[in-house]
């Protein structure tokens, strides 16, 4: 019996390899608890990429969402399909020029959704979600040195939002003044977790707010008198809803005392803690960014109507 020369048994050997008998090693089986929890999108926009949020949970046996788009608060998700590694849902535009429903599918796969949404035009734009971190802290914060944010020059310490608005902020004897609807106004450094005091002011009916991180909204709104609500004055946007309407009238000066520390708030609006250690479930209609491990600016909305602050000091921790 004659021997096959070793070249051609090696040869043998790698075509049994990769012969019909072998299979290809499957991914992980998809559970629909691996898509239960908060989830940080980002979506490549038509003008840059923004973010969206959304959080699905199991109640009693059926599975349940929420949405936060690139405007607007959270709100329920009527619409919601899992399929194997499958995500579709739907729902009813709110501040969105969608001419109809926003529909969204994605695939799960390796912990990360991906997918795609339609524009307002019916273009398909691609999506990619990653889970929400929990940012829990072990132990209470150390404070550093307070950051004046209206000292020195404006431009020194802020920058506008977008260029392409008109840029209606000013300081008047140490009064900074947003005269009308313009272009948010960012700080130029980040912050992780701190403690902001600041004065305000608005004309009646006007409405601004505060981005902390420049992700979670701390609405400012001329609601005097008005039941508590979290679109109202002392609210986080769509999310948290104050104790009690500490506002005073329109054209009075107020005050806002707040701590971020990870994701949970504590504020206090004219000396009342209305919102008290809470936590803040995901960014608000607006945010900069869904990056909420990482340290973020401040952000003055200054797209909605005029404002004023002043007193505005920034104690972040060490």
């Amino acid at each position: 019996m004659s021997r096959l020369p070793l070249f051609l048994f090696g040869l043998i050997l790698a075509f049994s390899a990769c012969g019909p008998g072998v299979e290809e090693p499957l991914e992980p089986a998809v559970a629909v608890e691996d898509f239960l929890g908060r989830w940080n999108i980002t979506v490549q926009g038509e003008d840059g990429p923004f973010p969206s949020w959304l959080e699905l949970t199991r109640e009693n046996g059926e599975v349940r969402g929420r949405f936060v788009g690139q405007v607007g608060s959270a709100r329920p998700i009527p619409n919601l399909e899992i399929a194997g590694s499958r995500l579709s849902f739907s729902l009813p535009v709110q501040y969105e020029s969608h001419p109809e429903d926003q529909a969204f599918e994605a695939t799960l796969s390796n912990g990360r959704l991906a997918g795609t949404t339609n524009a307002p035009d019916g273009a398909r734009l691609g999506w990619t979600a990653v889970p929400a971190p929990a940012m829990v802290r072990t132990a209470p914060p150390e404070w550093g040195e307070p950051i004046d944010l209206l000292a020195g020059a404006l431009e020194d310490t802020w920058r506008v939002r977008s260029p392409d608005l008109p840029n209606l902020w000013v300081v008047r004897n140490g009064v900074l003044e947003n005269t009308g609807q313009g272009t948010d106004l960012i700080t130029r450094r980040d912050f992780g977790d701190f403690r902001l005091q600041c004065e305000f002011r608005y004309p009646e009916g006007s409405n601004s707010g505060i981005y902390l991180r420049g992700r979670y909204e701390v609405q400012i709104q001329d609601d005097y008198g008005k039941e508590p609500h979290s679109l109202y004055i002392g609210g986080v946007y769509g999310f948290l809803t104050p104790t009690a309407n500490a506002a005073r009238q329109a054209n009075e000066w107020q005050t806002y005392d707040i701590t971020l520390i990870g994701r949970r708030v504590t504020i206090v609006l004219n000396g009342e803690t209305v919102i008290d250690n809470q936590e803040i479930p995901g960014i608000t209609g607006g945010a900069l960014d869904g990056n909420e491990g990482e340290p973020g600016p401040i952000m003055l909305q200054g797209d909605h109507g005029p404002v004023s602050f002043r007193n505005l000091l920034l104690t972040p921790a060490r």
